[in-house]
């Protein structure tokens, strides 16, 4: 049914790929218990996270708003996000492809409509990152992370409703990339550019601006590729999806801290000394999907293996014993504030984890996760989650649920990889 996310030629090519790792196979009460993640996560996403969604962000104006305030309230002159929009594009697609209720096919046209219409730089390529509240462009920087959104969103609307117009503007921007963006002689891809292609005062849309490559930025190229492919076969995608997956483990991926390094020059020096939790379990099961479409059992293997190191170190360096996971480590600080997309992918790596290797230990942390995001994450009253709960346990009851950043994404991913996990069953 979800053919985007794990379809079941893929799920058996990982089941052999993987068949020397693990020979487990669960028992009745953790059946059970499986079923019960499935079902209550399932039934956030149907009664929850879409219709919060749905029901307040559609600016009648045109398009989605830029932000929307806790209670789903908008923020009616806030500006509008390539990446919120991207996301939201993706989110009511795949909706539509699994639920085929009408208005979420209607929602996936009009982000569409919006996105093709404001936010592609129809002169230089690419998009903008930023518009005003009315539609207009506003910061017309190209930013690499924001192009592989685009990409990503609009793929997933072909494939939701075969638009050969999504289709060839996915292909267009993945050309951009690789004319503007793909460094030829280092490998990966640079950062940032003006909106006529030159080189930006300050790089990224994070950081210090000074690293011209950064891990977030490659794996969201690397998650775009993948969902690009498997709806469009191109021998050149194939060998670039590739190749930036053997970058991503050769030079993002530190195999001895299990942990994914963060900013880097053009060459792939090293830039500070960063471990981001959430990014890193967020990767583990987006190498395993990439490898996956890429359909080569060997690369399969090596994913399966490194996703197991990384899931198995975040777990010890950074999910406390309640399953919540903290932010971030910059040197010897800690930001262990928690955050509502990190507590999602946390459940998407473990579920990946428990996948490949049978161990319950995985299964059991997912659990974990849940349970706590079901207490302390979910906003009851408003709809939707929060977006950030402090150290002391205190939800942030007046923080966005919607902005540039903050969007239907990571939540709404997380349901929709359960329910296909529970598709295969």
């Amino acid at each position: 049914m979800i053919r985007s996310i794990l379809n079941k030629a893929t799920y058996l090519l990982f089941i052999i790929g993987v068949s020397s790792l693990f020979s487990c196979t669960p028992s009745k009460n953790e059946s059970d218990r499986e079923e019960i993640l499935y079902d209550e996560i399932s039934k956030d996403l149907k009664s929850n996270i879409l219709p919060f969604w749905e029901k307040y962000s559609v600016d009648k104006r045109g398009g989605f708003y830029g932000a929307l305030a806790y209670d789903g309230s908008p923020i009616v002159d806030a500006d509008k996000g390539c990446v919120l929009n991207a996301r939201i594009l993706w989110t009511f697609s795949i909706a539509y492809q699994v639920f085929k209720e009408p208005q979420y096919l209607d929602l996936a046209n009009r982000a569409q409509h919006y996105f093709i219409d404001h936010f592609i730089d129809k002169e230089q390529g690419g998009t903008y990152w930023t518009l005003k509240s009315d539609g207009t462009p506003k910061d017309k920087d190209k930013q690499t992370y924001g192009i592989a959104f685009a990409i990503y969103g609009l793929s997933e609307h072909y494939r939701a409703t075969q638009n050969q117009k999504s289709l060839d503007e996915a292909i267009a921007l993945y050309h951009c990339l690789e004319n503007r963006v793909f460094d030829s002689e280092n490998g990966g891809y640079i950062e940032s550019f003006t909106k006529d292609w030159q080189k930006p005062n300050r790089y990224g849309y994070d950081g210090d601006g000074i690293a011209s490559k950064s891990m977030n930025t490659h794996i969201h190229v690397l998650e775009a590729y993948t969902n690009l492919y498997q709806v469009w076969k191109d021998e050149g995608l194939r060998k670039q999806l590739t190749g930036l997956l053997d970058v991503l483990i050769k030079k993002v991926y530190n195999p001895r801290t299990y942990h994914l390094m963060h900013y880097f020059n053009d060459t792939w020096e090293s830039l500070g000394d960063v471990d981001s939790y959430g990014h890193n379990i967020e990767t583990a099961w987006l190498f395993n999907e990439a490898s996956m479409t890429l359909g080569d059992a060997e690369l399969i293997r090596k994913t399966n293996k490194i996703a197991i190191e990384i899931v198995s170190t975040t777990m010890e360096q950074g999910m406390n014993p309640d399953g919540s996971l903290i932010y971030e480590r910059k040197g010897k600080y800690f930001q262990r504030d928690l955050s509502w997309w990190c507590q999602a992918e946390a459940v998407n790596g473990l579920l990946d984890a428990w996948r490949i290797s049978g161990n319950v230990k995985y299964m059991d942390a997912a659990i974990n996760t849940w349970d706590w995001i079901k207490s302390n994450m979910i906003d009851y009253k408003h709809g939707e989650w929060y977006s950030t709960v402090s150290v002391a346990g205190d939800a942030d009851t007046k923080g966005l649920k919607a902005s540039l950043w903050r969007c239907s994404y990571h939540n709404s991913r997380m349901g929709f990889r359960v329910m296909s996990f529970k598709d295969m069953k």
